[in-house]
């Protein structure tokens, strides 16, 4: 499936208000949870697996990923973006990034 089909049809499963700040705000927030549920599904598999992903981790991992996505997908046409173009400008960064060898490091602007 393509970035943009799916960006479409994550947008018939929205639930929104009348309030633009409200369902901004839903959405960032959503982004946050679900990677948080990620991060504690993480956190446990070190905790009480030594860091040793199951199969059955491994699935549910990808659930949350795709609760994410969801977001992102939704918040990003909250912002009248396609997630084929978010992507390609990611890609085009880091590819810019790694032709000027500065793929480490930090700040946004390298």
């Amino acid at each position: 499936m393509k970035f943009d089909e799916y960006q479409k049809k994550a947008l018939t499963t929205v639930l929104s208000t009348d309030d633009d700040f409200k369902d901004l705000l839903h959405w960032v927030l959503g982004i946050n949870g679900e990677s948080g549920e990620i991060a504690e599904k993480v956190k446990k598999i070190i905790r009480d697996k030594k860091g040793q992903v199951s199969e059955q981790d491994k699935q549910e991992l990808a659930k949350e990923i795709g609760d994410v996505l969801w977001y992102l997908a939704v918040f990003a046409d909250h912002l009248g973006v396609s997630m084929s173009d978010i992507a390609q400008q990611n890609l085009d960064k880091l590819q810019s990034r790694k032709q000027r060898g500065v793929l480490g490091g930090s700040g946004d602007n390298r």
